[in-house]
């Protein structure tokens, strides 16, 4: 079964160029459009895509609250993969803390498109880890958020599970993990299923995300 995207984005030539470079792959398909974060929903709903391609900034829901929304009131939801003009944005790391499961940038080369749509599609590694960490960085709370904290030490993650998540938040794939900890990848999707289980994220970005927010992983 191909990969299913609904393109979100305000400019028509973004979503022309978007469409016709994904849809070149035989393993991808562009199942919809919308020009604004405001028709998202029902699109989603309608269309089931597995991943939603979705400019972080329109006039009237932006990509940040569209992505707030879908997780909230979708059930089943898809991965958000944001796009941006930007990659030292807030607006982005404002996403991914929301729930994006990575970003996209408009420049990128048509195999960087079609890899970000795979890779977010497949959820077994982190996309664009070097630009997460910087993001983190200038962005994040540096491990000053409370909550965050509280959700990592309630977490109780065991010494494996805790050495898991550092190699997930430098980008490392399951089968780069399993080489690296010299286990079989099947243990080590059991590993990140419990360290997801554990923190409630929704998946590898957003654990990421709250190992720097609660400064169990520094971004530097």
């Amino acid at each position: 079964m191909p990969v299913t995207v609904l393109l979100v984005d305000d400019e028509p030539l973004v979503r022309a160029g978007l469409r016709a470079v994904l849809e070149a792959q035989p393993d991808i398909e562009v199942v919809g459009e919308a020009a604004d974060g405001a028709a998202v929903i029902p699109l989603v709903r309608q269309l089931r895509p597995d991943v939603v391609a979705m400019d972080v900034r329109m006039p009237l829901l932006d990509g940040i609250e569209a992505t707030r929304a879908v997780l909230r009131t979708v059930d089943d939801p898809p991965k958000i993969l944001v796009i941006t003009t930007f990659e030292n944005d807030e607006y982005v790391y404002e996403a991914l803390r929301a729930g994006a499961d990575g970003f996209l940038l408009k420049r990128a080369r048509p195999a960087e498109i079609v890899h970000a749509v795979r890779l977010v599609a497949e959820g077994d590694s982190l996309l664009f880890p070097a630009s997460v960490r910087q993001l983190a960085a200038e962005y994040g709370d540096d491990g000053g958020n409370r909550a965050a904290r509280a959700v990592m030490e309630r977490a109780q993650l065991t010494e494996r599970e805790a050495e898991v998540l550092r190699l997930m938040a430098r980008g490392l794939s399951n089968a780069e993990i399993a080489a690296r900890l010299v286990v079989g990848t099947e243990t080590v999707k059991s590993h990140v299923s419990a360290v997801l289980a554990k923190l409630g994220a929704r998946d590898r970005t957003q654990a990421v995300i709250a190992a720097y927010e609660s400064g169990f992983v520094a971004p530097g």
